[in-house]
């Protein structure tokens, strides 16, 4: 195999790494949901392109209200879907809709978009 297609074979190779790793490994800040006074936990999440913030750390037990500022008329991010609650929601563009639900115990959940393109985390503790 000559030297200029062993190169290739390797910067291709290095870039799939590479592109696995920010898109499903890079680490990410959680943003701490913020309590009302009703105690309520409500944290907006920004939706283009992606969410923002793409990993939520929230309390068990305590009603949660995620908002879903979406920003953008994209088909992949008309819908939101946060499996381990049962929900399926459609995300109108250009509005904020709020999920309601009650984390009942410590974990990781992922939400995602309908086609599972777009994810992000929410961890209870």
């Amino acid at each position: 195999m000559p030297a200029v297609d062993l190169l290739v074979a390797v910067a291709g190779l290095a870039l799939i790494a590479w592109v696995n790793w920010y898109f499903f490994l890079a680490g990410q800040r959680a943003v701490q949901a913020s309590s009302g006074s009703s105690g309520r936990q409500e944290v907006t999440v920004t939706v283009r392109g992606g969410y923002e913030p793409s990993a939520v750390r929230v309390q068990a037990g305590q009603p949660l209200s995620l908002v879903f500022d979406r920003q953008e008329s994209s088909g992949c991010s008309e819908e939101v879907v946060i499996r381990d609650f049962g929900v399926r929601r459609y995300l109108p563009a250009f509005q904020k809709t709020a999920v309601e639900l009650t984390p009942s115990g410590p974990g990781t959940h992922e939400f995602t978009c309908g086609m599972g393109m777009l994810r992000g985390r929410l961890i209870v503790e």
